[in-house]
């Protein structure tokens, strides 16, 4: 090999081995450490959540989860802006929601709290949870107060920034998670789990309530 082209092959050496550094903290990190690989803050995740009531803005006023005793709820963090994840496990919910029976249906509610208070006003969110399913609220609320419920359930999110102050998106965490009719975090989904598992779920909870008159 010519002197010459020594100097270039480490060159690729190392800035394969960068590369390889760079892949390996991307996929370690998580958005509970208070910092995103952006530089953005994050919100601080629960060590171990296990959901509970919050107080928020609904299309009627103030929306307490607490109101909801007595049915199951289907709940998502996400907003209206959101290009695909969002509408994506919203379609999910609605497709459970349809397929339970009348009777089931009318112990049940979507719920879907939007992190974007600054655009997703309660009059937005009460049009786009409708367009999902009649069965389904759209709640936001603000900064502290979202932060609050996010802990609760485990849900992390951050701003970035777009070309424009108003074209920004917001990274987030897109679990569904299942509250029974007593109040309780049931059951946590992941991205991606069919409308039939959380139907089964559902059901689950809603066979199993024991709420006292």
């Amino acid at each position: 090999m010519s002197a010459r082209r020594q100097p270039a092959r480490l060159l690729w050496r190392v800035a394969g081995l960068l590369a390889v550094a760079v892949v390996l903290v991307l996929a370690l990190w998580r958005p509970d450490t208070g910092q995103t690989p952006g530089g953005h803050a994050a919100l601080p995740v629960a060590d171990t959540p296990g959901g509970g009531d919050f107080t928020l803005t609904g299309p009627d006023g103030i929306f307490e989860l607490a109101e909801l005793r007595g049915e199951a709820v289907l709940i998502y963090f996400g907003y209206s802006w959101c290009p695909d994840a969002c509408p994506m496990s919203l379609a999910v919910i609605a497709q459970a929601l349809e397929a339970l029976s009348p009777e089931e249906q009318a112990r049940t509610r979507g719920l879907f709290v939007s992190i974007d208070p600054a655009r997703d006003t309660p009059e937005r969110l009460e049009e786009y949870a409708a367009f999902f399913h009649p069965r389904m609220i759209g709640v936001s609320g603000q900064p502290e107060e979202l932060a609050v419920a996010g802990r609760h359930y485990g849900a992390a999110w951050y701003r970035v920034e777009g070309g424009t102050p108003a074209a920004y998106l917001i990274d987030h965490t897109s679990a569904s998670y299942l509250v029974d009719p007593d109040g309780r975090l049931a059951a946590t989904f992941p991205h991606g789990t069919d409308a039939a598992r959380l139907v089964e779920a559902t059901r689950a909870v809603l066979g199993a309530g024991t709420m006292e008159p």
